[in-house]
């Protein structure tokens, strides 16, 4: 067994398909095709359910996929620990992140690909819960997001930076003269919410909870631009991070008069000694 084959069975299961497996690849269907038959022969299991619709995974390509994955990464620490003995990294490091996390990446990103311009970037933008995920399988590496610190068994969360959540309406709305807004004079409000899994959702739902308040969901989006464009209209209200608000700045922003919600930015790797692309990342995020 290669791990040439095990790459091209984790793309497969990942891509959903063949077809997308061989454009991931960067070669031809019929070289995946051939590749994955020649393993199934080869371990005596078939590893895939094809049929005219879809590629599943069989119970033996369930079991198989995490333990190549496994396999691969272990490689790729070799590799990772041989080039970084010579002072070069290489290979392909996965980033999760999400809308509106930025926080200087870019200049992170920037010094990083200066320093190790072997070394491929590839950002994974995800809700929250789905980069937990990534994180937990080895499909992303590592993290710069906003996370509930409670939810992070197994992964290692390192502050990077806290702001608050501001309220942001249309400036017809009639508190938009005010300093300040209240949870429950919001309740009557058309809300405009993220969906669940996203982090400005979490904080914002701990942030009513805690408030014993309610309040009434119009729209449910997953993009901040949209979010916005429904608040410019006066269709609704979102609570946002101060940063991304500031954005759009006809939009009347407020705070709350009590109990402020937090928008915590971190940098999250799975537990244990970091890879040498995730350590050379945390040390440029300082």
């Amino acid at each position: 067994m290669e791990l040439r084959q095990m790459e091209v069975v984790v793309a497969v299961a990942e891509a959903g398909g063949f077809t997308a497996a061989a454009r991931r690849l960067h070669v031809v269907q019929s070289a995946v095709s051939g590749t994955v038959r020649a393993l199934e022969k080869e371990l005596g299991v078939q590893l895939f359910e094809r049929t005219t619709h879809r590629v599943a995974l069989t119970p033996a390509g369930e079991a198989f996929v995490p333990a190549a994955r496994n396999a691969l990464r272990a490689a790729e620490l070799a590799r990772s620990a041989a080039d970084e003995a010579r002072g070069v990294l290489r290979g392909v490091l996965t980033i999760g992140t999400m809308q509106g996390v930025w926080l200087g990446l870019d200049r992170v990103l920037a010094e990083l690909r200066t320093e190790h311009p072997g070394l491929t970037i590839r950002l994974h933008q995800a809700a929250a819960a789905d980069i937990r995920t990534g994180l937990r399988d080895g499909t992303v590496d590592a993290a710069v997001v906003a996370f509930d610190r409670q939810q992070q068994r197994g992964l290692t969360v390192r502050s990077l930076a806290c702001e608050p959540m501001v309220l942001a309406a249309s400036p017809a709305r009639a508190f938009a003269h005010r300093d300040r807004v209240r949870y429950d004079e919001l309740a009557a409000l058309p809300f405009v919410d993220f969906a669940p899994g996203w982090a400005v959702r979490a904080a914002v739902d701990r942030a009513f909870r805690a408030a014993a308040a309610e309040r009434t969901p119009a729209f449910e989006v997953n993009d901040i631009v949209a979010a916005a464009e429904l608040v410019r209209h006066d269709l609704g209200v979102c609570i946002l991070p101060e940063s991304i608000a500031a954005r759009f700045p006809d939009l009347a922003l407020r705070r709350f008069t009590t109990g402020q919600p937090r928008w915590d930015i971190a940098a999250v790797h799975p537990s244990g000694t970091p890879s040498p692309p995730v350590a050379a990342l945390l040390r440029h995020l300082g």
